[in-house]
């Protein structure tokens, strides 16, 4: 008996504790606009808060102490309870017909059974959700727009897939530029104007680990020698006549952990060379006016045009600094010696242009091809973009023929020798296809004229059209 009284005694006093508990909760969980519920073991209502009474549309005294059922036939709680796993953000259907994004959550205790219940709703109509999801894909859609503003900004624009071509000349060299991007070597881009060293620059930095940070270029021959100097380091306020107030922050503090492409070095004054040296060895700068030690990482990209073997034994390029900078020299092909990516690059080129433009011309006669790939282009990859874009503009249609082509190309691309000597069947061939091709260009695909012309039977014309994969 004296046993019996003892746990009726501890029974009566957790249920004090319990009504001290949930007054407490109530006191937190009332103000609060979230409708919040807390159930026990058997499912019944210990707490609801005014904003879930008000959800429900229900009093209190109608609410606590009943079976959840009795005020939601559709809960889901006694399936909660009995499985003991919580349902997080589940689409529920009150009977009121309201329906809502709820949480239930199991309360268990160390044995793992179950002490109670907690229920919350997250969304009180699908509206909210449908608002939230909107609201979701405008940040998303800002933060898009926001990471291309700042690619823009920090500069690097282009990635290995965006230098066309796969000529053995290009691809041993973009092999070379893989490896040196994995690398904080410095970079030496050699090669003839309009070869595409940039888009090497901006590839190698892209590919490497320094990709998130920025991409800040400066041309050495553009900026006049007395201003380079601030240029590439910046100044103190005050360092000069119409210096900005505050100061200017140099290229090298604004690549910091990032990349600076210093384009056409070959043409940088030789007291920014010392200077330049200077910082390639310490890691660090000294704005002009300023007598402060600015520590940079960064790492240098350098590219050139001019020999500077040469003009390092004409002194006019420091000796030091050229075998600083030359540590993983990569040579950039001139697009004469990879000619067999004329076509790739053409088609690239087109695309872009005719999209920029806004008139869309999409193919190049086999003829015209065929100028263009026996052409010397002593200005390059850049040349070539200009002939077309002049091709597109003169263009009625969609394709760009020989008559589309300026002079100095059409006359003066010289007769390119394949082999020294072939097969003659192969050399038949050849020029059998390539009759066949002008001749369907000038009939405009009409093969009863072409086989009148070339002189054959209309059936031995699409033989040779099966046979040489031409299409019409």
């Amino acid at each position: 008996m004296k046993n019996d009284k003892k746990i009726n005694n501890d029974s009566k006093q957790e249920l004090v504790m319990d009504q001290q508990v949930i007054t407490v909760l109530e006191k937190i969980f009332d103000p609060i606009p979230v409708p919040i519920i807390m159930l026990d073991k058997d499912t019944k209502i210990l707490l609801i808060n005014k904003a879930f009474l008000a959800y429900l549309k229900v009093e209190k005294e109608d609410a606590i102490g009943k079976d959840v059922i009795e005020v939601d036939k559709a809960s889901r709680f006694p399936y909660v309870l009995q499985n003991k796993k919580e349902e997080i953000a589940w689409k529920h259907t009150f009977q009121g017909g309201q329906t809502a994004i709820v949480h239930r959550i199991p309360v268990l205790n160390n044995d793992g059974n179950v002490l109670y219940a907690f229920g919350m709703i997250l969304f009180q109509d699908m509206e909210e959700v449908r608002s939230m999801v909107e609201k979701n894909k405008i940040l998303e859609s800002e933060l898009h727009h926001y990471k291309k503003q700042l690619i823009k900004i920090q500069g690097a624009n282009y990635k290995w897939e965006n230098i066309v071509g796969e000529s053995k000349n290009l691809n041993q060299v973009k092999y070379i530029g893989r490896k040196a991007s994995q690398t904080e070597s410095t970079v030496l881009l050699m090669g003839e104007s309009g070869t595409g060293k940039e888009l090497f620059a901006h590839s190698i930095h892209n590919d490497s680990k320094r990709s998130p940070y920025p991409f800040v270029k400066l041309n050495c021959a553009a900026i006049p020698t007395d201003l380079l100097e601030s240029e590439l380091f910046g100044y103190d306020e005050g360092a000069f006549t119409g210096a900005k107030k505050g100061g200017k922050v140099g290229k090298f503090e604004l690549a910091n952990k990032g990349t600076i492409f210093l384009d056409e070095i070959g043409d940088m004054p030789l007291n920014m060379q010392a200077k330049l040296l200077r910082v390639l060895q310490d890691k660090e700068i000294e704005r002009v006016g300023g007598n402060k030690q600015i520590n940079v990482d960064v790492r240098v990209i350098a590219a050139t045009n001019k020999n500077l073997e040469e003009l390092v034994k004409k002194g006019e390029f420091r000796e030091d600094l050229y075998y600083r900078i030359n540590v993983m020299v990569i040579e950039v092909p001139a697009l004469r010696d990879r000619l067999d990516d004329i076509e790739a690059l053409s088609k690239n080129l087109l695309e872009k242009i005719s999209q920029r433009l806004g008139k869309y011309v999409i193919k190049i006669s086999h003829e015209a091809m065929s100028i263009l790939k026996r052409y010397n282009w002593p200005g390059n990859v850049r040349e070539l973009e200009n002939t077309l874009e002049r091709a597109i503009n003169l263009t009625d249609g969609d394709t760009i023929t020989v008559d589309h082509l300026p002079y100095n190309i059409t006359k003066k691309a010289p007769k390119t020798i394949e082999e020294p000597i072939r097969e003659l069947n192969d050399i038949v061939a050849d020029a059998e296809k390539d009759a066949i091709l002008r001749c369907l260009e000038y009939t405009k695909g009409n093969k009863l004229k072409t086989s009148k012309l070339l002189n054959i039977s209309r059936s031995s014309l699409y033989d040779k059209i099966e046979k040489y994969g031409i299409e019409v």
